[in-house]
Order: C-alpha cells, then structure tokens, then sequence
C-alpha cells in the first residue's frame, strides 16, 4: 500500500508507535496532532527530547529518576526516610507516590529474581538497600514488588535476608493489587489500599 503521507511526517508515526500502548492509529493522530503545533513549540520538544538520555540520572541514594545526585523524594525533608518502599524499578515509584498514602521513600532494585533469565540477588540493587538501613536507622521496609510468582519469591528472599540482618519491621503490599499486574500499569486508588493493608512478612 502506497503511504499518503510525505517520509518525515511517516517517520514519526512509525517512531511515535513505538511507545508503550501506541499503535499505528495512536501514532497517526499524534504526529497530525504535533503537526498543528508551531515551530517553537516543535523545537520546544524536539530539544526536550535530544537531551533526556544525557540529563536523566538514578538518585545515588534510591535508584529513581534524577536529575542530579539525589532525587527529589530523598531530598525532601518532609518525607519519613525511617519508612522505605521497594519496588522493581523507578516507573512503580509515581504510582505508588500518587496514592496520596505513602510519606516515606523509596528503594528502586532494579529489577526482580528471575532464575530462567540469569537474573540473581547479587543483579539486584539489594547491597545499597542493605547499607541505607544500616546508615539511616530504617524502622520499616515495605517490600511492593508486583503480585506475579516471580515478584513473590523476590519478596521472600527479602524478608528473610531483611529479618536475619535487621531488627525492623517488614511489610507487603496488600490487597488492591490483583496478582500478575506489574505496579506500574496500577492506578492510584488501588495502590492506597495496598499501602494501608500492608501485612508483615514473615521469616521462613
């Protein structure tokens, strides 16, 4: 089929769909929609765009999204630093943080165990989880891992390391979190019930 529209403006469609849940349609309306924009606006984005690689760090500290040494969740002094949330990765973090019931900060692993892809504890970030307990006199390590088996038996492994070198309180997210479903795809709602229903883990 003959393409209608000229090669730059199918260029970005074609780089436009390939975002997560955009499709070809998705895309089409998009690039019409960023076609009516004017030319400022376009650079606006253009240059927006040129540097995220370049300016987008991890927090020294969590893991998260940084644009310099600390995030602005650890340099927040409102945040409770005793409570420590740890998820899989930096994309669950706003999820959580929009739920309106969670005031303390997080802890990004970068990733989950996963024995069929090579992925053990040491491929995780659970050593600097292990030094900020030690340096900041954590109180409570709330373990939000997704719901699926192999966010479950990275759970596990923590609550048991956490209980053998730690004399601190661990939790799991709760109900509200269907089982399967990666944090990042849940909604804020969902999320405040899984914070306030948080359970203890126990050691096994």
């Amino acid at each position: 089929m003959t393409n209608i529209y000229p090669e730059t403006l199918e260029r970005l469609i074609y780089a436009l769909s390939g975002l997560p849940g955009v499709g070809k349609r998705s895309a089409e309306r998009m690039a019409l929609a960023l076609l009516e924009w004017d030319s400022e606006r376009q650079r606006d984005l253009g240059e927006i765009i040129a540097v995220l690689n370049d300016r987008i760090t991890e927090c020294t500290t969590c893991g998260n999204f940084a644009e310099s040494e600390t995030c602005r969740i650890c340099a927040d002094p409102t945040r409770d630093h005793t409570l420590v949330c740890v998820v899989e990765n930096a994309r669950q973090i706003p999820i959580i943080n929009k739920c309106g019931r969670y005031i303390g900060v997080f802890h990004v692993l970068g990733g989950r165990l996963s024995p069929l892809d090579n992925i053990c504890h040491s491929d995780l970030n659970i050593d600097a989880l292990f030094r900020r307990i030690s340096e900041r006199h954590v109180k409570e390590v709330i373990i939000s891992t997704s719901p699926d088996v192999e966010g479950e038996a990275t759970a596990v492994y923590l609550a048991n390391e956490l209980a053998r070198a730690f004399d601190l309180e661990v939790t799991r997210i709760a109900l509200g979190v269907p089982l399967g479903v990666d944090l990042a795809f849940a909604d804020a709602a969902t999320m405040a019930m899984a914070i306030e229903s948080r359970r203890p883990m126990k050691r096994t």
